[in-house]
């Protein structure tokens, strides 16, 4: 899902970080310098044989605990302040180190099964990414002595549905605002014009700008298909995809959404970008619509002032009628490695950086939605208008769950429409060959 930035950083990152993973290695400051930073819990009891932390010994001097947290290059300074806190909070019963490292949450599944066992003790994820975590051993399940039910009870059900494999909670919500929705620039467009893509591309183009989403990923083109009643979903196995894009039988076909989309791209009002482009053509002023998520809320109002707006997917045209687009509907997750060698503080610093208050900071700061039900209840998050247009996506959105295969396939097919279908290739053939690619077994 999404989250697709920074993945030269977010390996150098890893590379960095993997010689300290799971508390080994000596204790250093993000720097690399010695440091002896202490502190204290005010839950710093024993953490349980299940969790594998004691948190004193019997002579009475304190722990000394290493643990590593990766985390999105853009929440570098919040993690730090976080993990901060935890160790000011924790000072009387452990002596501890966190040392935070970028690890870009889009790549974080690929990175992490690279070596799981180097791996980040703590790390952030979308919950799309749960299921290959959890099958490759890369996820330690939440024990109920370690507050389970507090962790279900004060998050919304639908991000501890994502957060869930076969009965067992396998990570922390931290976000519930994973998905996309339209943002737009009201000195062009109107309520009315952003409704449809073909208004909106005919008003963008008569004003000389553009309008822009990203073709080229299945997390987006996913809400073409998904609109018309085709879909893709994790097979039984939990690894392989099923899919049916490219059907010929649906009252509205694959090749019939094939064809709205690339008339999108090859629309003189459109222009396809990811994240970063997006920014920029929303500071420069070329774009004046898109289709993007709440963490690029604060560029696009930075962007138009008293201009900015943002609501509900467009409708397309496909097989003669109009389609309301669906969107993906996600959250950001936090999970503990289980091979980490200070499991049970690994779990409350999880714990610490998804509770109330913290995502309470991490609206303030980063404009993330909380999946925490009291902190989402807030007047400042129910005012906040991309919050609000992710909501009004919602009755138009779904869970997105599928195998290692769909993102490939999803991309080849996407950048050949987005460059305009160059080479002429029959759009069947185009679905054709994604869907088997998406559809393959995973090795």
């Amino acid at each position: 899902m999404k989250l697709k930035k920074f993945l030269a950083l977010a390996m150098t990152g890893a590379m960095a970080l993997s010689m300290t993973a799971c508390g080994s290695g000596d204790k250093k400051d993000d720097a690399g310098n010695n440091t002896s930073n202490t502190g204290s819990d005010n839950t710093g009891s024993n953490t349980g044989s299940n969790t594998g932390s004691n948190t004193g010994n019997a002579s009475g001097a304190k722990e000394e605990v290493t643990l590593t947290m990766w985390g999105a290059e853009e929440d570098q300074t919040m993690l730090r302040e976080m993990a901060d806190a935890f160790i000011e909070a924790n000072k009387d019963a452990v002596d501890l180190t966190i040392q935070i490292g970028v690890q870009s949450e889009s790549t974080a599944k690929d990175t992490i099964l690279t070596d799981v066992e180097t791996a980040a003790d703590v790390y952030s994820f979308p919950n799309d990414q749960l299921n290959e975590l959890v099958a490759a051993g890369a996820l330690m399940a939440i024990p109920d002595e370690m507050g389970r039910a507090d962790i279900e009870a004060r998050n919304t059900s639908g991000s501890v549905a994502a957060a869930t494999v076969d009965g067992k909670l396998y990570a922390y919500p931290r976000t519930a605002d994973n998905g996309y929705f339209l943002f737009y620039n009201k000195e062009y467009l109107s309520e009315a014009d952003v409704a449809s893509w073909s208004t909106m591309l005919e008003k963008a183009a008569a004003a000389g700008k553009k309008v822009t989403m990203e073709m080229n990923s299945g997390w987006y083109t996913y809400g073409f298909f998904k609109a018309v009643g085709l879909d893709s979903t994790l097979a039984e196995n939990g690894v392989d995809t099923l899919c049916d894009w490219n059907s010929t039988t649906n009252s509205v076909k694959g090749i019939d959404v094939a064809q709205a989309m690339l008339d999108i791209c090859k629309h003189e009002g459109f222009i396809a970008t990811e994240d970063a482009e997006f920014v920029t053509g929303i500071k420069d002023g070329s774009i004046i619509a898109g289709i993007n998520g709440v963490w690029n809320a604060n560029a696009a109002q930075e962007a138009w002032g008293d201009n900015y707006a943002a609501t509900k997917l467009p409708t397309f045209s496909a097989a003669g009628s109009e389609h309301q687009m669906y969107s993906v509907t996600g959250c950001k997750l936090v999970g503990v490695n289980p091979h980490c060698k200070n499991v049970g503080w690994a779990l409350k610093l999880a714990d610490w950086i998804t509770n109330e208050a913290n995502q309470v900071k991490s609206f303030e700061l980063r404009g993330n939605g909380p999946s925490n039900i009291n902190a989402a209840a807030s007047d400042a998050v129910q005012a906040n208008i991309a919050i609000a247009a992710f909501a009004k996506q919602q009755q138009w959105a779904a869970v997105q769950t599928v195998g290692g295969n769909f993102w490939g396939a999803t991309e080849t097919f996407g950048q050949t429409l987005q460059d305009g279908n160059p080479e002429g290739t029959d759009l069947q053939t185009l679905l054709d060959n994604m869907v088997a690619g998406i559809t393959a077994p995973v090795q």
